[in-house]
């Protein structure tokens, strides 16, 4: 039993990974000091896609199913709902990529937006009196 509910928090943290991935650079707007933990977690997503590779989270995850006597995934919430997100079926080598370039221009819009507001504060506290 405790295999399986590690497992099945591995899949939240997992999915909470991704969403910070896509979206952490929206979380520089607020916090400053998220770029020092989204550009190293964005470099790591965006080389995960292109290179084909499975994230460690992934095979940690088998490993505690399997630990649980878990086959695959069967029932429940966790396994119904989350998971087809981060393992969506059909996944292909074009696919990863393609999710790889969309990863960059969602990035792209967040830290291009981040460093125009930057340039415009610096630019009009140099010309305060």
């Amino acid at each position: 039993m405790i295999w399986r509910v590690l497992a099945d928090g591995l899949v939240i943290f997992h999915l909470a990974f991704v969403g910070f991935v896509i979206f952490g650079g929206f979380l520089a707007w607020k916090w400053r000091h998220a770029l020092f933990a989204h550009i190293p977690a964005l470099a790591w997503g965006i080389w995960v896609e292109v290179s084909g590779q499975i994230c460690p989270l992934t095979a940690l995850e088998d490993h505690l199913r399997h630990l649980a006597g878990q086959a695959g995934y069967r029932g429940g919430f966790i396994r119904h709902y989350l998971l087809p997100i981060l393992y969506p079926p059909g996944l292909t080598r074009p696919n990863q990529w393609a999710l790889a370039a969309v990863l960059l221009a969602i990035n792209a819009i967040a830290y291009g937006y981040l460093w125009v507001h930057r340039k415009h504060r610096i630019a009009s506290e140099l010309n305060r009196p």
